[in-house]
């Protein structure tokens, strides 16, 4: 497809719900997300969204534009609340289910949330912060809340009452999500007119600059990138035959739209996953399914592969693997191949271009350490210190823009101006180069990089390395302050082999790396922290060395 034709596509619907409803109606009687046993089908799904969205529009506490968040694990009442919400005219707002209350009230209060959606086992969290929001609405579900009856009561009952997995909570006024979807079916839902260049999204990332803030991403972003993402996949995906695992949680920008978005185009079977931190859970539900599609990350890619139950499954319908979040190192893909006879297409992206920027075509080999070429209506280059554009192969930040590209941060126009530059330049804060045929090689985010003894030392590059130990399960690196150094490359292992030392794995490393490289301190660990996505804490493990070191001088 040429870039005319993309763009016609991409302008073809006005918003987000037009092309949800035309999804919808292409592939009605096809299922689309499964949980935990219980099927929804397309209109089903289009069915029960539009009972949500004549719930929330007859609300005398909401009107369009409002955001409302959503607390929610990976069940069959996210896709529903997505597009119910985005349906009555307002803004959703993910807000990650396992966060602290501290985390939940700063992103409620910032956002300005006037209603959320809630699962019972978290709701005693929502009631914490509640006095210091401007919600309005709050809408509880239970786990089993779209099973057909009678298994969705027994679900619920023994979630309460056997399990006791849901903690008391008080919060007057609330809503069960059954009621709402009962009262919205009383009513028509009534359409709205939202223009594609109004907010769809509030998308909260740490993100370039390190600090919790809110993504704006438009229905024209979203519609961009699914369209441009289309271009790819469609080289391998056929319409109404994939079946897609969804494992990374729909609140994170990269799940939610080639998951819950881009394989709605398809007509895809998505089957979601609660738990994937259950690997025995995780794999007895992937032996039901001869799936299609999977996509991970590098650190579940590797846990799946030391698992023997997840290696005897029938991989032989496989046809695509797709990577982001975090870097695949060789080790981990050649691992992968190894087990599912499955490559896997690395991609590259920013919660701030909705998400994705770049990935390898399915059919074609990896080339080097890229993550492949842009999507189709993405520049992309890399830019010196002093804002210069560099030449192939000179490594400096890489800078995007495109149609995905966010409108910018949410109340936060000093950070938009410091990453969006007015010709529409998005500064990434990541480290790359840029190849003569125009593939993206990413080096390691900004703010990481190390510098030591006068030189730059990119992480991702030493545990690349380092991760291809045999006894090595995970590996990160960070840098820590030095007075003759500058910096001091300090390296943590979490090792499978109680017996490797420091004195192997730093010989390991001179053997394999420059000596400034060579990391000088080296500690091992039972785990490393994550994301709830999986992806490794640098800045975490960097700040608790510091804090360590700051300690010790106290007690010298």
């Amino acid at each position: 497809m040429d870039d005319d034709a993309l763009r016609a596509e991409i302008e073809h619907y006005p918003n987000l719900v037009s092309w949800f409803q035309a999804c919808c109606q292409r592939y009605s009687d096809a299922s689309a997300f499964t949980c935990q046993g219980a099927t929804l089908t397309y209109s089903e799904l289009d069915e029960r969204s539009s009972r949500l969205a004549s719930w929330l529009q007859r609300s005398p506490n909401l009107r369009p534009g409002d955001r409302v968040a959503i607390h929610l694990p990976n069940l069959l009442q996210f896709p529903v609340a997505v597009f119910g919400i985005l349906k009555a005219g307002m803004v959703v707002v993910n807000t990650n289910p396992l966060y602290s209350v501290e985390e939940l009230r700063h992103q409620f209060v910032d956002s300005g949330v006037r209603a959320v959606i809630t699962l019972a086992n978290s709701a005693y969290l929502v009631e914490q912060v509640l006095p210091d929001t401007e919600i309005r609405e709050v809408i509880v579900t239970q786990l089993a809340d779209l099973h057909p009856f009678p298994k969705s009561d027994w679900i619920n009952f023994k979630a309460r009452h056997v399990r006791k997995i849901v903690p008391r909570y008080k919060i007057p006024g609330a809503t069960s999500f059954r009621k709402c979807l009962r009262q919205g079916a009383k009513y028509s839902w009534r359409p709205v007119e939202v223009e594609r260049h109004q907010l769809a999204f509030l998308q909260y990332t740490g993100g370039v600059t390190g600090i919790s803030k809110g993504v704006m991403l438009t229905h024209h972003n979203i519609l961009a990138n699914i369209c441009q993402l289309k271009t790819v996949m469609n080289q391998v995906c056929i319409p109404r035959e994939e079946i897609a695992i969804a494992p990374l949680p729909l609140y994170h920008s990269y799940s939610l739209i080639l998951n819950g978005m881009l394989m709605l185009e398809d007509g895809a079977h998505v089957v979601l996953i609660i738990n994937p931190r259950d690997t025995e859970g995780f794999v007895k539900e992937l032996s039901r399914w001869r799936f299609t599609v999977f996509s991970g990350l590098n650190t579940l890619f590797v846990e799946l592969c030391h698992n023997q139950d997840f290696c005897a499954l029938d991989f032989s319908r496989l046809k695509v693997t797709v990577s982001g979040a975090m870097s695949l190192t060789r080790f981990t893909e050649g691992l992968w191949i190894e087990v599912t006879g499955s490559p896997i297409q690395e991609g590259y992206g920013l919660t701030e271009c909705s998400p994705v920027v770049a990935v390898h075509p399915p059919n074609e080999a990896r080339r080097d350490d890229t993550v492949g070429p842009p999507v189709p209506l993405t520049e992309v280059k890399v830019i010196g210190s002093e804002g210069e554009t560099l030449h192939p192969g000179e490594v400096g930040e890489i800078c995007v823009r495109g149609p995905q590209v966010m409108a910018g941060y949410w109340q936060q126009p000093e950070l938009t101006q410091a990453v969006l530059q007015d010709d529409g330049w998005f500064l990434t804060g990541d480290m790359g180069t840029l190849s003569e045929e125009g593939y993206i090689e990413v080096i390691d985010r900004k703010s990481e990089v190390i510098r030591t003894a006068g030189f730059d030392v990119y992480p991702s590059e030493l545990e690349n390395v380092i991760a291809c130990h045999p006894d090595v399960l995970e590996c990160a690196v960070v840098g820590l302050p030095d007075d003759e150094l500058g910096e001091v490359i300090k390296l943590f292992v979490v090792s499978r082999n109680r017996r490797l030392t420091v004195k192997a794995v730093r010989d390991y490393c001179r053997e394999r790396l420059t000596s400034y490289k060579v990391p000088r301190q080296v500690e091992f660990r039972a785990s490393l922290p994550k994301t709830n996505v999986g992806k490794v804490l640098h800045r975490d493990i960097r700040d608790e060395e510091l804090a360590r070191q700051v300690k010790k001088k106290r007690h010298l």
